[in-house]
């Protein structure tokens, strides 16, 4: 085994420690019994129970789950037909490029755009039907927008890791169209497609900006909900709900990479 550059390890591990070392800071006050400040005052957990006791967080987390699982369906269904679409199906080249920079301009595009974008196309909206108005169906729209990419471009490039020769030799064995997209390549797809779907509900957990501009008064989302707290100071409670954030984060994560693991190697 070749060793790696006693630099290139050093220069490593700072990075890792730069990454990580606040949210294990942020980890620690959440177990810290001072409600101010950054004194050690003893263990406790109080500050998770309170969390819980508290409608307004519990509101909040009901929303952005609700938020998060409604749209990363939409997303990974739209976004996994659209790659097989983009791939699958002859395009003209100069379509085929139309096609491409529009999947890649909601990844490339800064958030505060695609937010102001929204906004405005809610309210031509709103001049058609009122069901637009600012809330939980605008932010799920907002939402699927930028997902659609994301999972499209994840799935697309599984479907370039599989190739077209397994989907050839189903049709010389006289499969129809509807049974190798069931019994081929979805299976084959299903990594890259449960791959794309986490991204999407990372994505939806961890969004703000466009959240910002589409919630309305009775849709506030857990990361709106503490953008607001921490303008008023950070406290414990804070910690803990950041912590329980970066926990779930962690478990989808690593059961989504077992799970890929796994069918692979099956």
């Amino acid at each position: 085994m070749r060793r790696q550059h006693p630099l290139i390890v050093a220069a490593s591990c700072l990075t890792l420690l730069f990454l990580y070392l606040p949210l294990l800071g942020v980890a620690i006050f959440s177990v810290n019994d001072a409600r101010r400040g950054l004194v050690w005052k003893g263990f406790t957990l109080k500050w998770y129970l309170k969390l819980f006791e508290n409608d307004w967080i519990l509101q909040a987390a009901w929303n952005t789950l609700l938020l998060a699982v409604v749209s990363t369906i939409v997303a990974t269904l739209l976004g996994t037909v659209l790659a097989i679409a983009m791939d699958r199906f002859p395009w003209r080249p100069r379509a085929s490029g139309i096609l491409d920079v529009i999947l890649h301009i909601p990844v490339v595009i800064p958030d505060i755009i695609l937010a102001a974008a929204l906004v405005v196309a809610f309210g031509l909206l709103r001049m058609v039907s009122s069901i637009f108005e600012p809330g939980l169906l605008n932010m799920i729209i907002g939402h699927i927008t930028f997902q659609i990419a994301f999972v499209a471009l994840v799935v697309r490039s599984r479907l370039v890791a599989i190739g077209s020769e397994v989907e050839e030799a189903a049709r010389d064995l006289f499969a129809t169209n509807w049974y190798i997209l069931r019994k081929v390549m979805l299976p084959l797809l299903m990594p890259g497609i449960i791959a794309g779907a986490m991204l999407a509900f990372t994505l939806s957990l961890d969004d703000f900006v466009i959240s910002f501009f589409t919630a309305g008064p009775d849709s506030q989302t857990l990361p709106l909900f503490i953008f607001a707290a921490v303008r008023r100071g950070v406290t414990p409670q804070i910690h803990a709900l950041s912590t329980l954030i970066m926990l779930v984060t962690v478990i989808l994560v690593v059961a989504t990479e077992r799970f890929t693991r796994k069918h692979e190697a099956a």
